[in-house]
């Protein structure tokens, strides 16, 4: 495994396919009914979908500039370098792997566990022994790594199975992943449009608000802020893209029509599928909806619906896990081909064209947050950690216009300098409230563990750790 160069297979619509795959998984599925909860409008619902997409969206057209400028396997680990120098890339790439990218496919694998379920009943201890045994966090809370082992244990087999696949060939597995896509959007669309004419609803619950939730003032703000969180969980994985930016034919023209249409799908699927819940549920039946997709479907199909529903999120979050495996990798392997990392991690496969041990590595840790968390509590700290980097990423875009004025670029991000600008004060914003709603939350006994705070703290790991591998690597060079 001596090579040391990642080839260029990946195409235009298999971009396409990493951008819509990457961010449809169990979110749609999942959040809709915690948002609800908090909400108690269909009118807000649908609007902090709407307006998370579009915020999605300006993030995905700012990072599409510097994606284009710099082309390379790593994608923001390697933008981080040229905005703000290596201790930042350093500390972004260890949450990546220690949080948010392994935390992502773990949470979304978690989904498809569940989801199982309904199909096979899986083995779980009791409530008793899940309890007793606990690893305590000092200031942060506890977690339960016995708790719900079915779920995890199926959850790990498809975790080391995608990466298998992903390790023989980056081309099989970016095929594998353009038709679950396909599929996945074809199913989808088909639940949109099967819900919305079935006759069986009332076009009166689009507004219809809840008769038990009504917030108002400040508990209002904090109630879309939260709801945000969730959409935001709904839209993450739309920069999977960048990391396989070296790995793309002709990124400068691919990159920003991938995230474009990519991006613009999925608003639009997003607000026909709340639209379509919404159109045969009341917001108050969704907000107590455990699967508000599979309830949905019940009233017009009866059983039959909730297991066609189990099985699409099946595939859905099947696919979704497949694209987080194949790009966040990236990340951990572009920083060991600088020595910033364990030089090992930087080899390619001298068969497979692949960076083998960079997912290996990967599907370990991701294994490891899977036996230590859940489904809520890894979304959460994932969402917080992601936005501190989206967020520093838009932000870079100025940073870059001033230091590197003459430098060519293929795509300049629409509506520069405000649609960069909006997303920074809104990320800020966002990340403020977060911070102390989760505070006050776990102070209030609401929640076990501080999530923002946890993100936090792994991230900070890596303060230590950089210093280490700077070392060793001037070393190296000596």
């Amino acid at each position: 495994m001596t090579n040391r160069n990642l080839l260029p297979t990946l195409g235009l619509w298999t971009s396409v396919s990493m951008v819509i795959g990457g961010i449809i998984g169990s979110g749609i599925f999942m959040k809709p009914a915690s948002m609800a909860g908090v909400l108690g409008s269909p009118t807000l619902l649908i609007g902090v979908w709407i307006f998370a997409g579009v915020i999605t969206l300006f993030g995905a057209l700012s990072n599409a500039e510097v994606a284009t400028m710099i082309p390379e396997t790593g994608g923001q680990y390697v933008f981080f370098q040229k905005m703000y120098g290596d201790m930042v890339a350093f500390l972004y790439g260890w949450a990546g792997f220690i949080v948010f990218n392994t935390a992502g496919v773990a949470s979304i694998a978690y989904m498809l566990g569940i989801y199982t379920e309904y199909f096979i009943i899986l083995p779980r201890f009791p409530t008793a022994i899940e309890q007793e045994i606990f690893v305590h966090i000092p200031y942060l809370g506890k977690i339960f790594p016995l708790e719900n082992i079915g779920v995890k244990s199926i959850t790990i087999l498809v975790v080391v199975f995608l990466t298998w696949i992903n390790y023989r060939s980056t081309r099989t597995a970016g095929n594998v992943q353009v038709v679950l896509t396909i599929i996945k959007v074809i199913a989808i669309l088909l639940l949109i449009f099967g819900l919305l004419f079935s006759g069986a609803g009332s076009s009166t619950y689009f507004f219809t608000n809840s008769s038990t939730i009504h917030p108002e003032g400040w508990a209002l703000v904090m109630a879309i802020m939260m709801a945000m969180s969730g959409a935001f969980w709904g839209y993450d994985g739309w920069n999977n893209i960048t990391f396989i930016a070296g790995e793309i034919k002709n990124p400068q023209r691919n990159i920003p029509r991938a995230l474009v249409v990519g991006v613009t799908i999925c608003i639009l699927i997003y607000t026909l599928m709340n639209l379509a819940y919404l159109y045969i549920l009341p917001v108050d039946r969704i907000a107590q909806s455990e699967m508000v997709a599979t309830d949905a479907i019940a009233v017009v199909l009866g059983g039959i619906g909730g297991a066609l529903i189990a099985l699409m999120v099946i595939i859905s979050t099947f696919g979704t896990t497949n694209g987080n495996i194949l790009a966040t990798a990236r990340v951990s392997f572009a920083m060991a081909q600088e020595r910033m990392f364990f030089k090992s991690i930087g080899d390619v496969h001298s068969i497979f064209n692949t960076p083998a041990k960079a997912l290996w590595l990967h599907a370990v840790w991701t294994c490891v947050l899977i036996i230590s968390g859940s489904f809520d509590m890894l979304t959460d700290m994932l969402i917080f950690i992601s936005w501190v980097f989206y967020g520093l990423s838009a932000f870079g875009i100025f940073i870059l216009r001033r230091k590197m004025p003459n430098e060519l670029r293929p795509y300049k991000a629409w509506g520069y300098p405000v649609v960069p600008a909006i997303f920074v004060v809104f990320t800020a914003t966002f990340l403020i409230i977060t911070l102390v709603n989760d505070i006050s939350n776990y102070n209030a006994g609401n929640t076990s563990i501080i999530h923002s705070v946890l993100g936090l703290a792994l991230t900070g790991t890596g303060i230590p750790l950089y210093w280490y591998f700077r070392r060793v690597n001037k070393k190296g060079n000596q």
